[in-house]
C-alpha cells in the first residue's frame, strides 16, 4: 500500500485565555487559492485517493453509468405562467445544462385552471431565451441562480458564477434575441429583482463576502452611477431582496441570525428610496408580503418563538392585527399571498403542511380569518415546498416528494380544493414505488427529548435483523429543516440493500424553532449525542449493526461527522464528510474568514472564555486523540467558503489516530462549497462517494462474480 501525501509542518501556536493550541497546518489557509505549494500538495492528495480508488475504478463507472440512466436526459420543467407566456427549463439528452425556455399562451387573456396544458402548435413556439450549455463551453463551472423576466416579458436578467466562489456577475439580455442589453453588473451576490421595467436592485459584499449594500441601478447608465439605497454596517447582519408576491414591492431585509428587519421600496415611488417598515429591535425577526391596502408581517420574538401573523394597513404599519397567533406545537414557516387567499407554511410534529384561507376583497380591511383548509398529503415522512404561483390566480403551485415518491409539482385550486398532478419526475431503470418503504420513527436522547427519523428502504432487500448496511445522514444547524425528499441516486444503494436513514436532531429546525435553540451556541453538543443516540436507536431496533453502519453529512454536517467520530468512533464503520466545518475554534476567532462575524450568533464568540472553552471542547480539530477511526472519506472544493477548515482534520488524524483504516482527502480543484455544477458532474460525486463507501463495507462484487 502506497504511503500517503505526508504535508510539511510550519509551526504555529495560538494562545488565549492561558489556552494554547498548535496548528502545524495552518500554512496551508490560502485565501488567494493560487499558492503553487498549496495546490502542489492538494494535487498530491488527489492522486493518492487515485491510487487507493483504482481497483474500484471499474465498478465506480458502472455505477455511475447506473445512476445516469435514471435520468431522462432529454425533458421539460413544469410550466410556470407568467403574463403571456410559460417559461421552463429544458435539459438535452447528453447536456450537462439546462436551456431557458418560453412559449407564447395563445388565448392568454382567460383564466387560468389547473387543468390547463401549455401548447406546443404552431401558434405557440418555443423560443430558447438562455442556453447555459453554450454559455458553460466558456467556463468550466457555472452557477445561475437567477432568471427574472421583466414584468413586461421583454427583458431577462440573469446572475452567473463561473467560479464557485458565489460572487456572481448580473447581465441582462433581450428575450427575444438574446442580445446583451447595456453593460454587465458585477462582483455582486444572486440577489437581483426587476424595479418597474427600467431598473434593477441588487446586491452587493463586502470584504469578507457579507452582503451589505443594496442598490438601484437604472437601464443603460453605468454601473458606478447607481444608487446606494441601504448600506448596513454592523458586521453581525446581512441584508437579502425579495419582490412582493403583487410586484408592487420590493423588500429589503437586514438580518442576523436572530434579528430581522424590513424596509420596503414602492415600486412606483422609487425616489422615495427605501422606507422603514418593521423596527429594528433585538431578538425579533419580520419578514413582509403585500396584498392591496395591506402588509402581512410574520413576527417571532424570544416568546412568540413559533411565530405570529400580523396584518396592518400600508399607511400605518403600527396598526397591527393578529391573524394567527403563536402557537407551541405549531411553527408558522413562511405564507403566500393571493388576490383572494392566503396559504400558510406550518411545522406541525416534525412536518410541514400547507392550509388555505380565503380571504374578504382585496379592498375590505381584515380583522380575522376564518376556518382554513389543510391540504392532505399521504406519505407518513415527506417534503412540501412552494413554487412559483400567479398572484392574480386561484392557483396554489407546490411541489412534494418523499424518499420514495419523485418530485413532483401539483397545481392546486384554492377554490375548489382540487389538485392536478402537472410534473413528476420520470425515473427510468424499472423503478416503482411500491417496492419501497418509508418509516418514520423517534429515538430518545440522552435527556430524554424525542427526536424524529426517517427510514427508506426496498422491503424484498432488507431482512431488518441487524445485518442489512445502513448509511445514516445528519445536518443540524442553521434552523435548516431536512425534510425527507427523493434522490433517485440514492436507490443505488437502497437496491444493494441498504436502509437509508435522515436523523432530524436538535440544531436543524423540523420540530419549530425551540428545536433549533437547543442545538446552538452552549446548547450545541446536543445535536452530536442526539445523532449518536439516532445511531443506538437504529442498532438496538435491528436496523443495522455497528459493523454496517455508516455516516454522512456536509458543510456543518460535516463538523457533526467530525465531532460524533471524535465522540463515538466505535458506533460507526465508515464516515463521509463533504466540506466540513472542522477546525471551528480557529475559523470563528479569525474575522477576516468571509461571513465568520456574522456566524458568532449560530456557534458563539470565542473571544468570550465561556464559548471559547465550550466551542473547544467539541471542535473536530482540537479533539482528535490516539483511538481507533472507522474509514473516512473528508471532501472539500478549493473555492469554497470553508476550504481553509476542510482539511486540518484529515492530516492532523494522519498523525494521530492508531488504525490503518482508509482516510482520504479529495479536493474539488475547480469547484466551491456547493461541489460541480453539472448534473453528471454532480453524480459522478455521489458514484465515487458510494464507492468509497461500499469498498469500506466489502460489497463491491469481484469482476466475474
Amino acid at each position: 500500500m502506497r504511503a500517503p501525501p505526508v504535508a510539511k509542518k510550519v509551526n504555529h501556536v495560538m494562545e488565549l485565555f492561558g489556552d494554547v493550541r498548535v496548528d502545524d497546518y495552518y500554512w496551508l489557509r490560502d485565501d488567494s487559492r493560487a499558492n503553487p505549494e498549496v495546490l502542489s500538495y492538494l494535487k498530491e492528495e488527489n492522486d493518492y485517493v487515485d491510487y487507493v480508488m483504482s481497483g474500484t475504478k471499474k465498478f465506480e463507472d458502472e455505477l455511475y453509468a447506473e445512476i445516469r440512466g435514471r435520468i431522462k436526459e432529454d425533458d421539460i420543467s413544469a410550466p410556470v405562467r407568467r403574463g403571456q407566456y410559460y417559461y421552463y427549463e429544458r435539459t438535452l439528452k447528453g447536456k450537462e445544462y439546462v436551456q431557458h425556455c418560453r412559449r407564447l399562451i395563445p388565448g392568454a387573456g382567460a383564466p387560468a385552471s389547473v387543468h390547463d396544458i401549455m401548447a406546443t402548435g404552431p401558434d405557440a413556439l418555443e423560443h430558447v431565451i438562455l442556453d447555459e450549455n453554450i454559455k458553460a463551453q466558456e467556463h468550466g463551472l457555472l452557477q445561475h441562480r437567477v432568471l427574472q423576466s421583466k414584468p413586461n416579458n421583454k427583458l431577462v436578467a440573469y446572475a452567473e458564477d463561473t467560479k464557485g466562489d458565489e460572487i456572481y456577475t448580473v447581465y441582462v439580455i433581450d428575450a427575444e434575441t438574446g442580445v446583451t442589453v447595456g453593460k454587465p453588473l458585477t462582483s455582486v451576490t444572486s440577489y437581483v429583482e426587476w424595479a418597474g421595467d427600467e431598473a434593477l436592485v441588487y446586491i452587493t459584499m463586502d470584504e469578507i463576502l457579507r452582503p451589505d449594500k443594496v442598490w438601484l441601478h437604472t437601464l443603460g447608465s453605468d454601473q458606478s452611477s447607481d444608487r446606494c439605497l441601504y448600506h448596513e454596517k454592523d458586521d453581525m447582519f446581512s441584508v437579502d431582496l425579495q419582490a412582493s408576491e403583487s410586484k408592487k414591492y420590493l423588500f429589503v431585509a437586514s438580518e442576523s441570525k436572530n434579528t430581522r428587519f424590513v424596509f420596503y421600496l414602492d415600486i412606483l415611488k422609487q425616489d422615495q428610496g427605501l422606507v422603514a417598515l418593521t423596527p429594528r429591535i433585538n431578538g425579533t425577526d419580520t419578514s413582509v408580503s403585500h396584498r392591496g391596502n395591506h402588509f402581512f408581517v410574520l413576527r417571532r420574538t424570544e416568546e412568540l418563538y413559533n411565530s405570529e401573523l400580523l396584518v396592518c394597513p400600508l399607511d400605518d404599519p403600527s396598526k397591527t392585527t393578529v391573524l394567527l397567533p403563536h402557537r407551541e406545537s405549531v411553527k408558522i414557516q413562511d405564507i403566500k399571498l393571493f388576490e383572494e387567499h392566503l396559504v400558510v407554511y406550518e411545522r406541525e410534529n416534525g412536518l410541514p403542511k400547507a392550509i388555505v384561507y380565503r380571504l374578504l376583497p382585496i379592498s375590505e380591511s381584515i380583522e380575522r380569518l376564518g376556518d382554513g383548509r389543510a391540504i392532505a398529503f399521504i406519505d407518513p415522512a415527506y417534503s412540501l415546498d412552494p413554487e412559483e404561483s400567479q398572484f392574480s390566480s386561484t392557483i396554489l403551485r407546490f411541489s412534494y416528494s418523499s424518499m420514495r415518491t419523485p418530485p413532483s409539482v401539483y397545481d392546486y385550486d384554492m377554490d375548489t380544493g382540487v389538485s392536478v398532478l402537472k410534473k413528476i419526475e420520470t425515473v427510468l431503470g424499472g423503478f416503482n414505488s411500491s417496492n419501497y418503504v418509508t418509516e418514520r420513527k423517534w429515538a430518545t436522547a440522552s435527556d430524554g427529548t424525542q427526536i424524529p427519523i426517517s427510514i427508506f428502504y426496498h422491503k424484498n432487500l432488507v431482512k431488518l435483523d441487524g445485518s442489512d448496511p445502513l448509511l445514516l445522514y445528519g445536518y443540524g444547524s442553521y434552523e435548516v429543516c431536512i425534510d425527507p425528499s427523493f434522490k433517485a441516486s440514492r436507490l443505488s444503494l437502497v437496491d444493494r440493500g441498504f436502509i437509508y436513514v435522515i436523523a432530524h436532531i436538535r440544531g436543524g429546525g423540523e420540530m419549530g424553532r425551540q428545536w433549533y435553540e437547543n442545538g446552538k451556541l452552549l446548547k450545541k453538543k446536543n445535536t452530536f449525542t442526539d445523532f449518536i443516540a439516532c445511531a443506538e436507536y437504529l442498532i438496538a431496533n435491528n436496523y443495522c449493526s455497528k459493523e454496517k453502519l455508516c455516516i454522512n453529512g456536509r458543510s456543518a454536517g460535516g463538523l457533526l461527522i467530525g465531532a460524533v467520530l471524535n465522540m463515538r468512533p466505535d458506533l460507526f464503520k465508515a464516515a463521509v464528510a463533504g466540506v466540513p466545518f472542522v477546525d471551528v475554534l480557529t475559523t470563528m476567532l479569525d474575522p477576516t474568514i468571509p461571513l465568520t462575524t456574522s456566524e458568532w450568533e449560530e456557534w458563539g464568540d470565542p473571544r468570550k472564555e465561556d464559548f471559547y472553552f465550550y466551542m473547544k471542547s467539541y471542535s473536530p480539530v482540537d479533539n482528535i486523540r490516539p483511538q481507533k477511526y472507522p474509514d473516512i472519506l473528508v471532501t472539500a472544493g478549493l473555492n469554497g467558503t470553508l476550504f481553509g477548515s476542510s482539511f486540518a482534520t484529515p492530516l492532523m488524524l494522519r498523525t494521530t489516530k492508531t488504525d490503518d483504516n482508509l482516510l482520504l482527502f479529495k479536493c474539488e480543484l475547480g469547484a466551491g462549497h456547493f461541489s460541480k455544477s453539472g448534473r453528471f458532474e454532480k453524480l459522478q460525486e455521489d458514484a465515487f462517494t458510494y464507492a468509497f463507501i461500499l469498498k469500506a463495507l466489502d460489497m463491491i462484487p469481484v469482476p466475474g462474480s
